[in-house]
């Protein structure tokens, strides 16, 4: 049986006793932000008085940054700025998520806050109507850090049922999975759909299509859903590119790009200029791809298990070992979308929509080497 937090096994009847206690005008805010390592969400709530209409009737806040690594003891103070705002799944209406970008001290943005130039890049380029999509896939363990439902002492059968598939010996957490897509539902996550993935407990989810900033806003909230729900669980979800070592998949965050010139007749131009231009920079993408410099993406992108290989470029019709896929449809329609495979599942969305923005649309190659660099800059 798989490891299960104790907090999970407390009394549920208990907790609904309070949590439906009326609560008056008073409103609940959970205030959510990307810690000092890049890939860790922390959160916390304070009351206000009526019910926000828009996030600018969202106070800032300000939190001890010593204690998520983003600052020392000394001078510990960060800023809480809002910057969108969803429904609570959690205690519910009226009751409010909000996403925060951090800033430092003197207001500038903390090291791990790429949302504030991922927008510059997204503001400069607004006539494109970039649209992206992402596909998070995540593996569910137990909270020893054993895949959750695989036998303890040993392994399940090998990869080729679980896929998609249907049964108790083919699909390990689906209550959390059809939760986690009810929040984000209720949330007002643009939550597209899920499925199993290759690997047994290992699940993906796709949101978008979504344009330009709001990319990176909507995939961070559905990250903090998922952690909370699995919290509720008693379970963990790691976004770790390769959990298990031997012949598994890794976990990915393909993601689908599409401008306006894409999706119009004769989009396939367009489409084909774009790939050109990404396999020019493909180390630089590399580098932007995971939170540690393209360290991460080691582990997953072998030329194995439905990757590219890391030291190379490639680009194909309905070829998933390709670094970019053009999806079939596409490539018979000539026009729609192409998929970067590249991105490792726990990524930063702003980092990674950010450099796909700035090189497809951006990037020559008579500008400033130091303008060129200060865009895509982790």
């Amino acid at each position: 049986m798989a490891s299960v937090s104790l907090s999970s096994r407390l009394n549920k009847a208990v907790r609904q006793q309070y949590m439906s206690l009326p609560q008056g005008e008073r409103v609940q805010v959970t205030y959510i932000w990307i810690d000092g390592s890049g890939e860790g969400l922390r959160n916390k709530t304070r009351t206000l008085d009526v019910e926000p209409q828009t996030i600018d009737d969202i106070p800032e806040w300000n939190f001890d940054g010593s204690s998520t690594y983003q600052a020392e003891g000394s001078n510990s103070d960060m800023y809480l700025v809002p910057v969108r705002m969803f429904r609570d799944p959690f205690t519910k209406d009226p009751n409010k998520l909000v996403l925060c970008e951090v800033l430092k001290y003197n207001r500038l943005p903390a090291e791990t806050n790429h949302r504030m130039s991922c927008n510059k890049v997204m503001e400069e380029i607004k006539e494109h109507i970039i649209w992206f999509g992402m596909e998070q896939e995540y593996t569910l363990l137990g909270i020893d850090g054993h895949p959750y439902s695989w036998p303890t002492n040993g392994f399940p059968r090998p990869q080729g049922p679980y896929y998609c598939g249907v049964g108790a010996d083919k699909c390990f957490g689906r209550d959390i999975v059809e939760c986690h897509y009810k929040a984000c539902l209720y949330a007002g996550v643009n939550i597209y759909g899920s499925n199993a993935e290759v690997m047994p407990s290992q699940w993906e989810y796709q949101v978008g299509p979504c344009e330009g900033i709001e990319m990176g806003d909507q995939l961070w909230v559905s990250r903090f859903l998922l952690h909370r729900v699995c919290e509720d669980f008693g379970v963990l979800a790691t976004l770790d590119p390769k959990p298990m070592t031997g012949n598994w998949n890794g976990a990915g965050c393909h993601t689908n790009v599409s401008t306006k010139q894409m999706r119009e007749e004769g989009g396939l131009e367009f489409i084909e200029q774009a790939i050109e231009k990404l396999g020019k920079r493909h180390k630089e993408h590399i580098r932007m791809y995971d939170p540690n410099g393209g360290k991460d993406n080691v582990r997953r992108l072998t030329g194995r298990h439905e990757t590219a290989s890391i030291n190379d470029f490639s680009a194909g019709v309905a070829n998933r070992a390709a670094s970019i896929r053009i999806p079939r449809q596409v490539g018979q329609e000539k026009k729609g979308y192409f998929e970067d495979r590249r991105p490792s599942a726990n990524c930063d969305p702003y980092a990674v929509t950010k450099v796909i923005a700035y090189t497809c649309l951006l990037h020559s190659e008579d500008r400033e080497e130091s303008e060129e660099e200060n865009i895509p800059a982790m």
